[in-house]
């Protein structure tokens, strides 16, 4: 990134054109203890609206738990438009296990991962409904654009994504220039959705920093790349296929003319 600061006022911008033209009050966040939350939030505070950062932890590694604090008090300290609250999803999500069938699969694990994330996502839009404000989205470019790396109506689920054209590395740089908490930019990239705590790279199996490779590349031909780079290739182009679904609009059935009338 060659000019943060001008990326960083570019965003801040955007996001405030945006609100000029929707009519709304302000910005709804969730705050995880992630680096792409912890950026996001950041650049909406720096607009100047209000800004309600959420933690919704579903039984949190005490680690995300601390970043997450620690990042939002460094927030409403540093900006007085900057509110927080802390909403504990744990006994919503108990009730939702107790009223499904008990399923012991692979398939099951994912789909109650999936569910914690939409949980959080109905959370947002019960605040955001209620304020006026937009929720605003922390998914990157590598998550959104690349492999799909989200639940859909889940952190999928947003209103603007003010980071979703910049790579990992970006969001890392431009950390960096916001001075967030160090803690938050060395701690390994997870989406918080399992109980094992597994992280990014042990559900992906290849790191960020390898996928912008292989997102520069997918489109390319007669490559000279290493057994790792072309492993983690087809890992890229495995995902993009896959949740290539997210990625599109929803498909709409058009019925033919003189069908209807």
């Amino acid at each position: 990134m060659k000019y943060p600061e001008k990326v960083s006022k570019h965003i801040i911008n955007w996001i405030d054109e945006y609100l000029n033209r929707s009519g709304m009050k302000g910005l709804v966040v969730g705050v995880s203890g992630g680096i792409d939350s912890a950026l996001t939030s950041t650049l909406c505070a720096e607009t100047g609206r209000d800004v309600t950062c959420i933690e919704m932890p579903i039984y949190q590694n005490k680690d995300q738990v601390s970043r997450s604090k620690k990042h939002i008090d460094w927030l409403k300290k540093k900006y007085s438009n900057v509110s927080s609250m802390i909403i504990n999803l744990d006994n919503t999500y108990n009730s939702f296990i107790e009223s499904i069938p008990k399923i012991e699969s692979p398939e099951n694990e994912l789909s109650l991962a999936n569910t914690r994330s939409r949980l959080r996502m109905v959370t947002l839009y019960y605040f955001s409904s209620l304020n006026k404000f937009v929720v605003a989205g922390t998914g990157n470019k590598v998550e959104d654009f690349g492999i799909g790396f989200y639940t859909k109506y889940g952190d999928g689920g947003v209103d603007i994504s003010p980071i979703a054209d910049l790579l990992k590395s970006d969001v890392y740089k431009l950390a960096k220039f916001h001075k967030i908490n160090d803690e938050i930019i060395k701690a390994e990239p997870t989406d918080g959705l399992w109980d094992d705590n597994r992280n990014d790279e042990d559900q992906i199996g290849a790191s960020y920093k390898e996928l912008e490779k292989a997102m520069s590349i997918a489109d390319k031909i007669d490559q000279d790349l290493s057994e790792r780079e072309k492993e983690v290739l087809n890992i890229y182009k495995t995902f993009n296929s896959s949740n290539r679904h997210k990625m599109l609009p929803i498909p709409v059935c058009k019925i033919p003319k003189g069908y209807l009338r």
